[in-house]
């Protein structure tokens, strides 16, 4: 059995004695002490007074088959790992990274991070009734580190063992110092193991799961719906951690054919929230009915959250995207002005970096002090632009770009591609052709409709250059079967990042993802000098250190040319039945998982 004593994942860490004692707290940060003292009654954006009861329908593009969110076989319904499965802790999303206990009470952790202790509360209990145990919880860090997704195993990695030190609590110790290791060890799903013995967990299942949330699943209706109801004896539900949270009886999630059927399922009732991608249709598309009646109402939700990146990624594990030069030619080509005002109005502004919006994002002049410090070992090997200052071309208010084209048309020479007959070509006059693949149901943050929009734009204004792509739209099971195993050319892609980033960034950019599948590494980057910074991030002990160290990644990410970005809003547009209400006081993460649907609630008629 796990629990039985140490279990040791490297030579040798089983004998190594305990190290310094550390005090058991409520909440753990990345940087300095939690926010909320032991002993708060509610968290800040919840409203402790919302009643409880009624019902909240929601849409999703796509379909499902599959109700187990945490590997990489098949495509698992939305809310499963949200409403089902619980962790150890709780992320507040009005803090940058800051965790407070679930179904721990407590977590102690070294002065230098290398290990980490939970314990559980006594009451903690799945929602069969039985209780959650320490065999449990170390059943589903082994589990998921060794058959779960991909994503689970980074952090894995780097335990080099677990231990029950008491009756409900466990220690994990870490293969080296890392101050956010603690914290990822708070957020991973406890599952039970005794549902899963004598099964493949690698496999994707239509078992409903047993979790400790505050749902249980209800209603499964393969690939179109899934419904989740509050479970009456959830075993948390009088934790301060919980008041004013998970106040409607039943959550429900509608699968739609693609963003047009959703919306007009919006404005028929059918659905109650619908988030809109589109500022221009937020400004003329909402006098239907429903809305007039104002039994609809609109509201924009502000956040100070990295912009992240969205737009068209560049497969670089195809040689012609291997080129620095190549890729700026086709960002060159991207007329974002135009395409914004066409599309959007311009009402929204472009990302400039992967973290703009927020303190993390980089300058965009030359780099100076630590930033220039940290990136110097790298000089020789950094695309230019990404030590002396990059930016994004500015575009033009008409569709065709002149000066964008004879830039393109340079550097794509300097590369090796000059047009012949019309057609871009290298010196052995193989024609500069790829494909564009996009998922026919959108994504999180643009609708299809609006993705194939922006894509053909891009492919008329690409004729100059003598390059027309393949576009290849896929239903959402064939799409996410492709790019899971990177088997695309170019490709929509859509990454959220937080105001704490850390070892996630490996993932996001690492070169195991080069041809790991499932990774977010969608460009295929193998960069030393990412690399570098996600660790000095990642060992940065002072919050000086660690934003100069981010700024630094930003850099080599935004300069590396891997995508061509479009526009963020700063604020969230949410249409929602008059009925439904949120609290006054919004997190600095605004719309985030954690926000809609769990604070929200229904006022009774």
């Amino acid at each position: 059995m796990l629990v039985a004593g140490v279990v040791a994942l490297g030579g040798g860490v089983a004998a190594m004695p305990l190290a310094t004692h550390a005090e058991p707290a409520h909440g753990i940060a990345i940087y300095g002490e939690p926010a909320l003292p032991q002993g708060f009654d509610h968290l800040p954006y919840a409203n402790p007074d919302a009643p409880k009861g009624g019902t909240i329908r929601l849409a999703e593009p796509g379909g499902f088959d599959s109700l187990k969110p945490w590997v990489l076989k098949g495509n698992a319904a939305w809310g499963v790992g949200v409403h089902v499965a619980e962790s150890l802790m709780m992320r507040s999303i009005d803090e940058p990274f800051t965790l407070y206990g679930l179904l721990a009470e407590s977590v102690e952790t070294a002065p230098d991070r290398t290990w980490v202790e939970f314990t559980l509360r006594p009451q903690a209990a799945f929602s069969d009734g039985s209780p959650v145990t320490v065999e449990d919880v170390m059943w589903s860090y082994e589990t998921l580190g060794t058959q779960g997704h991909p994503r689970y195993l980074s952090a894995w990695s780097k335990i080099a063992s677990m231990e029950q030190t008491g009756p409900r609590s466990v220690r994990f110790t870490f293969t080296e110092s890392d101050r956010e290791l603690p914290l990822l060890m708070g957020l991973r799903p406890i599952l039970k193991k005794a549902q899963w013995k004598g099964k493949d967990f690698s496999e994707s299942s239509l078992e409903a799961p047993i979790g400790s949330g505050a749902y249980v699943i209800d209603e499964v209706d393969p690939g179109r719906s899934i419904s989740f109801r509050r479970n009456p004896g959830y075993w948390g539900k009088d934790l301060p951690l919980m008041a004013g949270v998970n106040n409607f009886d039943t959550i429900r999630y509608d699968y739609f054919g693609d963003a047009n059927a959703m919306f007009e399922a919006f404005k028929a009732g059918e659905v109650n929230v619908w988030r809109e991608l589109s500022a221009q249709r937020w400004a003329t598309e909402y006098g239907f009915p429903l809305a007039a009646r104002g039994d609809v109402v609109k509201a924009e939700i502000p956040n100070e959250r990295p912009s992240g990146i969205v737009g068209l990624v560049m497969n670089s594990r195809n040689p012609i995207f291997d080129d620095w030069r190549v890729r700026q030619a086709l960002i060159e080509m991207f007329n974002f002005r135009f395409i914004n005002q066409t599309l959007n109005g311009g009402a929204d502004p472009r990302i400039t970096s992967y973290f703009s919006n927020s303190v993390l994002g980089m300058d965009h002049g030359p780099a100076t002090g630590r930033v220039a410090e940290l990136l110097a070992p790298f000089a020789d090997d950094l695309p230019p632009g990404t030590i002396d200052g990059y930016s994004l071309p500015d575009g033009s208010d008409r569709a065709m770009d002149r000066a964008a084209i004879r830039r393109a048309l340079a550097l794509m020479e300097e590369a090796g591609w000059t047009i012949q007959d019309g057609r871009l070509k290298n010196a052995q006059g193989q024609p500069f052709q790829f494909e564009i693949l996009l998922n026919q149901n959108g994504s999180a943050m643009r609708s299809g409709s609006e993705v194939q929009q922006i894509v053909n734009i891009y492919v008329e204004a690409l004729r100059p250059l003598g390059i027309t792509p393949r576009v290849t739209t896929l239903d959402s099971a064939q799409y996410v079967q492709r790019t899971n195993n990177y088997q695309f050319d170019m490709t929509w892609y859509e990454r959220g990042l937080s105001l704490s980033p850390g070892t996630e960034q490996r993932l996001y950019w690492g070169s195991d993802g080069v041809t790991t599948p499932g990774s977010r590494n969608w460009m295929g980057m193998d960069s030393p000098a990412a690399e570098a910074m996600i660790d000095a991030m990642v060992d940065a002990t002072t919050p000086e250190k660690f934003t100069t160290a981010v700024k630094a990644l930003d850099r080599v990410l935004t300069a590396g040319r891997h995508v061509i970005p479009v526009s963020f809003s700063p604020i969230s547009r949410l249409a929602h039945a008059s009925d439904l209400k949120y609290p006054d006081e919004l997190p600095i993460y605004g719309d985030w998982p954690g926000f809609l649907p769990e604070v929200w609630w229904q006022e009774a008629n």
